[in-house]
């Protein structure tokens, strides 16, 4: 069964976490420049993309800089409802970028209409969203916010953070008409942490090659230049490209539109269970998260009681993120975890709660 119901770093298949004792070979090696290749064409199919797919020895939030240093030159227009939305705001403007916040309450989606709106009144080169923000447990329209920026500014960018959600929900990259989106390793992916995926557009390759002062770790033209040689600028982890490989064939096994449909069931399991309970749902109905629900916490619990309880039985959840702690919980229903174990984790609260 699973025991990490937290949104990251969560639990791992053993022979995928085996792929990684493989014997080490040089990265510039036919032999791994192989592997790599394969793990990145393979991946393709959770992004909904053509394109290429890059493979970063880094977080998700490396790949935050990666879009901001290469993809605007003018100035972002950063939606923020949630701590990672903000934070992909603060990469901005920490690495020098002229970047506005599009604010909404959290736990209110961003809309295409406010997005539309925010487009009408300034240019911006560069739109970022979080697609499934775990600080609040929603899911962003991402579909419907770059339809809005393709009508109102169709020559502005569109990034999208897919961290907490590739793999475990709908993403059409090419359909919806996105040029960047970013994932990182340790959450729906069931990976161990350390490298990101990151698949870009041609469109978005094209702005790259205007803007000045990529850096260097990150430049998706170097990294584009590498890629066509199937290797990296630096070296790459490549134990992790190895679980990737293996994982990759695990996913496509199951069928990633299956995969999804996995998510959304358990999803749908623990909202009821926790309206049924008496809690609320912080997030607002019809945008609730796949692969993670946060629960208000209105029976008022104490969360370090419940997971010293759980901890008892293998078993942990998160507390709220930042200012939502206490007054929230989180549990996370990605990557390798099932129905079952969800019905176990619910039922082992239930019993905390009888006491």
């Amino acid at each position: 069964m699973a025991y990490l119901f937290v949104p990251g770093p969560v639990d791992v298949d053993p022979g995928v976490a085996q792929a990684q004792a493989r014997p080490m070979i040089p990265h510039r090696s036919k032999e791994f420049e192989t592997i790599f290749h394969r793990a990145a064409n393979k991946s393709k199919a959770l992004f909904g993309t053509q394109y290429r797919v890059f493979i970063s020895t880094s977080s998700g939030t490396g790949l935050h800089e990666a879009a901001v240093r290469n993809l605007s030159k003018e100035r972002i227009l950063a939606c923020v409802n949630g701590a990672f939305g903000k934070r992909w705001f603060d990469v901005a403007t920490t690495n020098g970028k002229a970047a506005d916040k599009l604010d909404v309450e959290w736990g209110k989606p961003v809309t295409a209409e406010a997005v539309a709106e925010a487009l009408k009144q300034q240019h911006y080169d560069l739109l970022t969203v979080v697609q499934n923000e775990t600080s609040t447990g929603l899911m962003n329209p991402v579909d419907e916010i770059a339809a809005a920026v393709r009508e109102v500014s169709p020559d502005t960018i569109v990034a999208v953070d897919a961290v907490s959600s590739l793999s475990g929900a709908p993403m059409k990259m090419d359909e919806w008409g996105i040029d960047f989106v970013l994932t990182s390793s340790q959450k729906a992916l069931a990976l161990p942490p350390g490298i990101s995926l990151a698949a870009v557009s041609d469109r978005a390759l094209e702005r790259a090659e205007s803007v000045p002062n990529r850096g260097w770790y990150f430049d998706l033209l170097r990294l584009e230049k590498h890629r066509i040689k199937n290797s990296t600028p630096a070296t790459p982890a490549v134990a992790l490209v190895y679980a990737l490989d293996a994982q990759m064939d695990r996913i496509l096994a199951e069928g990633v539109e299956a995969r999804w449909e996995r998510h959304l069931a358990m999803s749908e399991r623990v909202q009821q269970w926790a309206l049924e309970r008496g809690f609320g749902l912080f997030a607002a109905e019809g945008y609730r998260s796949y692969t993670v629900t946060t629960v208000a916490n209105t029976h008022n619990i104490s969360i370090a009681d419940l997971n010293a309880f759980l901890l008892q039985r293998g078993m942990r959840l998160a507390n709220g993120y930042g200012d939502l702690k206490n007054k929230t919980f989180r549990i996370a229903h990605m990557g390798e975890v099932h129905m079952e174990d969800v019905n176990t984790l619910l039922a082992a609260i239930d019993e905390y709660m009888a006491q």
